[in-house]
Formats: structure tokens, sequence, C-alpha cells
């Protein structure tokens, strides 16, 4: 079993308020879990900025192609959107046999 773990930081555009950052974060996370039922996605990092913010996002697969396979797509999903900028991303993989 593997669980693979991807971490975005991200860069909102024209948002002046946590309201206006909630409304774009949103639909971005319903997205890929419309995509990808199998993924569980959240945002989990600088929530109290209002242009910046962290999703995370976690797989867990029989094999580690698949897992990269999926956090790739997931990557390449929200990159693409153009209301915001991806700062950095984060792959980690995670092996049942790894202490």
């Amino acid at each position: 079993m593997y669980v693979g773990a991807l971490t975005m930081d991200i860069l909102l555009g024209d948002v002046h308020s946590l309201k206006q950052k909630r409304s774009v974060v949103r639909p971005i996370i319903a997205e890929v879990q419309r995509r990808f039922p199998g993924v569980a996605v959240a945002e989990t990092g600088h929530l109290d900025l209002h242009r910046r913010t962290e999703i995370g996002i976690a797989v867990v697969s029989a094999t580690a192609a698949n897992c990269g396979a999926v956090l790739d797509d997931c990557e390449r999903l929200i990159a693409f959107h153009p209301e915001i900028e991806l700062l950095s991303a984060r792959h980690r993989l995670y092996n049942e046999d790894e202490d």
C-alpha cells in the first residue's frame, strides 16, 4: 500500500478578503473532488491570509506509479486555473514498509 501526498502553495489573484478567497478556493477543491473521487483534498494552510492558500491532497493506492500519476493529474488541474499562481508543489510518497 502506498500513500501519496501533495502540498501546493498558491498565490491568489485579485482577492481582497477572506470571503473572496473562499469563493476562489472552494470551487477548486470541489472540482478536484469531482474529477478524482478517490482523493482527499482540503485547504491546509495560510487560513488567515487572503491572498495565499495551501491545498493538500492525499491518495491511497496499491502502486507507487498510480499514486504519482493521480497526484500529477491533480496538480496539473489546479495549476491551469487562470485566477491562481502555483508557487510550489511538494510530492511525498509513503510506503507501509517504511518506518
